[in-house]
C-alpha cells in the first residue's frame, strides 16, 4: 500500500475508531462480498505539463488531457502499478464507470466512452468487458474489474431530430452503456437539472426518451435531475430506475440531494439510491461518518434493497506537477443559476477519510453500525445486480 493509500486509510481508521479486531474482520468481509459501484471512474492519473504545451485551442488541449488522464498513463508501468494497488485497496469488484462530464452531443459522448471502452481491450488481464449481470460475476470469478458504462448525457443529435436522437439510445446501449444521466445539473431537451432555480419537469421529448431507455435496456439516472423532473422520471418509467451518487437531501439540505419523497417513489419502484462521497453534499461532519449517517438513514427509511454506494470518486496515479492545468477556466457554468445552499468549506482531512481507496472502511462502518451482513452484501453490490437484471432485456 503506497503512502497516499495509507494515508487515507489511516484517517480513515481513527475517524470511526476502529480496533484491529474490527478492522481485520471487516477486511475479509468485503473482500468474500460482491462490491459494485453503480456510479464512478476507473482510476485515472495526472497529466505531465510537458504533454500539454503543444495545442491550438481548448478543444484539442481537452482530448490530449482526457486521453492520458483516462487512458495513456497506463502505458507507464509506475503508474500502471499504482492503478492495481488503488484496485486492491478499494476491493471494488465491478463499476458501472462514468465515461465524461455534462453533454448530449453525440460525437462529444463517443469521444469519451471510446477511452472507457479500450480498457478491457487494452489491458484484459485487469479489465472485463461485462454487459449483462452474469458477466461482472464471471469478472470476479477470474479476479479481473467487471466494467459497464454510463454517459453524463442522452444522446441527441443536432440539429435536434427526436427520432435519430431516440435511435442512438440503441447505438450506445449497443456500445455497452447501461446508464444515462436524464438530465446533468442544467436544463436540457428532455428535463431540468437540480441546479436550475425552475424545475418544469418532463418535456414531451423527455416522456419519449423514458419509454426508448426502458425498451433498449438503458437505466434511467436522476442523480442531477431536478426534483419534479426526478419525479416524473421515476413516475413514468417501468423500469427501476436510479439516483446512482446523492446524497439524503432531509440531512444535508444540497441541492444535489434526492428528497425523501423522490426516494419512497424510487424504492416503490424497485430502483435504487446511491449513497456518493462529496463532503460539500453530505454536510455536517463531511467525513466518512457523516457519509455513513446517509447510508444509516437511507436503509432505514426506504430498505436496505434500494441502497448503494456510487461514491462519484476515483483514485489519481501519479504526482500533481504544478502546471497540469495549462488552460485556466472560471467557475463551472452549470453552478452559475442555483446559489442557495450555504457555503460549506471542506477539509483535507475530510476528503482524504472518503478517499476511494478507503471503500473497505464503509463495509468497517456499516458493521460497526449494527447493519445485518445480508443488508451490507445488497448494498455494496448485489443491488446494482438486481437492478441490471430488471432493466437488461435478454441478450
Amino acid at each position: 500500500m503506497n503512502a497516499k493509500i495509507q494515508t487515507a486509510r489511516e484517517i480513515g481508521i481513527r475517524k470511526l475508531g476502529l480496533s484491529q479486531k474490527e478492522l481485520s474482520y471487516a477486511l475479509e468481509f468485503h473482500k468474500d462480498a460482491f462490491v459494485m459501484e453503480p456510479f464512478g471512474f476507473t482510476p485515472c492519473a495526472f497529466v505531465p505539463p510537458e504533454r500539454l504545451q503543444d495545442f491550438c485551442g481548448v478543444l484539442e488541449y481537452r482530448n490530449v488531457h482526457e486521453q492520458y488522464y483516462m487512458l495513456q498513463f497506463m502505458e507507464d508501468p509506475e503508474l500502471y502499478k499504482e492503478c492495481l494497488e488503488a484496485w486492491e485497496a478499494s476491493g471494488v469488484d465491478a463499476l458501472m464507470a462514468n465515461s465524461g462530464v455534462e453533454g448530449n452531443e453525440i460525437p462529444e459522448l463517443i469521444k469519451r466512452l471510446s477511452r472507457r471502452i479500450a480498457l478491457p481491450d487494452r489491458y484484459p488481464e485487469l479489465y472485463m468487458r461485462s454487459v449483462k449481470p452474469a458477466d461482472f460475476l464471471e469478472a470476479k470469478k477470474q479476479k479481473k474489474i467487471g466494467l459497464c458504462f454510463s454517459t453524463n448525457g442522452v444522446p441527441i443529435s443536432y440539429p435536434v431530430t427526436i427520432e435519430e436522437s431516440l435511435a442512438h439510445i440503441a447505438v450506445f446501449y449497443q456500445f455497452g452503456v447501461r446508464m444515462m444521466h436524464f438530465t446533468y445539473n442544467r436544463r436540457n431537451l428532455l428535463g431540468d437539472g437540480c441546479c436550475e432555480n425552475n424545475d418544469g419537469g418532463l418535456s414531451d421529448f423527455g416522456r419519449r426518451a423514458v419509454q426508448e431507455m426502458n425498451a433498449q435496456g438503458v437505466i434511467i439516472d436522476i442523480a442531477h435531475s431536478g426534483e419534479r423532473t426526478s419525479y416524473e422520471a421515476a413516475e413514468l418509467s417501468r423500469k427501476p430506475v436510479m439516483a446512482s451518487h446523492t446524497v439524503m437531501k432531509n440531512l444535508s439540505g444540497h441541492h444535489r440531494g434526492k428528497s425523501d419523497e423522490v426516494c419512497r417513489l424510487i424504492a416503490s419502484k424497485g430502483g435504487l439510491i446511491g449513497i456518493c462521497a462529496y463532503s460539500q453534499f453530505l454536510r455536517g461532519t463531511g467525513d466518512i461518518c457523516e457519509m455513513l449517517r446517509h447510508i444509516d438513514y437511507a436503509v432505514e427509511h426506504f430498505g436496505a434493497d434500494h441502497v448503494a454506494i456510487g461514491t462519484d470518486q476515483t483514485y489519481t496515479c501519479g504526482t500533481y506537477r504544478k502546471g497540469e492545468r495549462a488552460v485556466q477556466s472560471r467557475g463551472r457554468y452549470e453552478n452559475l443559476g442555483k446559489q442557495m445552499d450555504p457555503p460549506f468549506e471542506s477539509t483535507e482531512e475530510m476528503r482524504l477519510s472518503l478517499a476511494w481507496t478507503n471503500f473497505p472502511l464503509l463495509t468497517a462502518g456499516m458493521l460497526q453500525h449494527g447493519h445485518s451482513e445480508e443488508e451490507i452484501r445488497k448494498v455494496l453490490g448485489l443491488n446494482v445486480l438486481r437492478v441490471l437484471e430488471t432493466a437488461i432485456p435478454e441478450i
